[in-house]
């Protein structure tokens, strides 16, 4: 218990720093850690063996985390978009399973590109949201940063809350097969503080002009945050690993950290709230 405390006080400076930094920075900080955790993925399905698609997976992760492609299409005179990359990814993965003989396997070729989607797009909006312009919003200005921090504080919030009131009061599985520790207890008390931390900030640092917009979004986040958390025990599960790495004593891998984050930002972008 006390690594992982001080392990996630060191960690969450480390990561504040870059966030409040922004710009270039931040998107270098995001490129490390979306490969990272891309790569803690290859693991656990023991893929990073196979060399040729696993660097090409890792440039397509690259290509789809950059915010705009318009730097290297100028540079190279091209007219090239996300889906341009997609596409011809798929068609080298694909011609790889010939070559290889099917010892990389069409299923293998799959959960590349399925990864590849999930990391890259969950990372993607990290940036986006943090270098969003600043938008005037009830008479109060409201910078990409500031939304930001608010995700932050009711993804914190519910996991917090979550855990506390499992320890507590915890006495119904949510879901054993998947993930035997927590309870329906835990998720309700998570889902309840991560909404009352929100509101709190809306009122210190408002981020929308409606309080029953920030209540519906902040269900939507504690929500989301958990199903993420359960989507990425689901593959440790399947995979049979304690943890998806090792990066973070006491916490485990990279993608153990974000799991909820990667699932929130994308949705909110859906609704249009960032």
């Amino acid at each position: 218990m006390k690594q992982r405390l001080i392990t996630a006080i060191i960690a969450g400076i480390f990561f504040m720093i870059f966030v409040l930094l922004g710009g270039a920075w931040f998107e270098a900080f995001i490129y490390l850690i979306a490969t990272i955790a891309f790569i803690e993925l290859l693991r656990m399905r023991k893929i990073a063996k196979y060399k040729v698609p696993s660097v090409v997976s890792v440039l397509l992760l690259w290509g789809l985390l950059a915010p705009d492609l318009g730097m290297i299409n100028t540079m190279f005179d091209l007219h090239i978009n996300k889906t341009d990359i997609l596409l011809f990814s798929v068609i080298l993965l694909l011609s790889y399973t010939v070559l290889a003989k099917n010892r990389f396997t069409f299923e293998d070729a799959g959960f590349l590109l399925i990864t590849v989607v999930y990391v890259g797009f969950g990372f993607l909006y990290f940036i986006i949201t943090r270098n969003a312009p600043d938008e005037i919003i009830g008479g109060h200005t409201v910078s990409g940063l500031s939304k930001f921090i608010f995700v932050l504080v009711v993804i914190w919030a519910t996991d917090s809350g979550a855990y506390f009131f499992g320890k507590a009061f915890g006495k119904r599985k949510l879901w054993p097969t998947i993930s035997p520790n927590k309870t329906i207890e835990g998720g309700i008390g998570g889902l309840v503080l991560g909404c009352v931390a929100g509101i709190v900030f809306q009122f210190i640092s408002p981020v929308s002009s409606s309080i029953l917009i920030v209540a519906g979004v902040c269900i939507l986040i504690s929500l989301f945050g958990q199903l993420g958390d359960m989507v990425e025990s689901a593959f440790k599960r399947h995979y049979l690993v304690k943890d998806s790495g090792k990066i973070l004593p006491g916490h485990g891998g990279i993608l153990d950290r974000f799991d909820s984050m990667i699932f929130v930002f994308p949705i909110l972008h859906l609704i249009q709230f960032i």
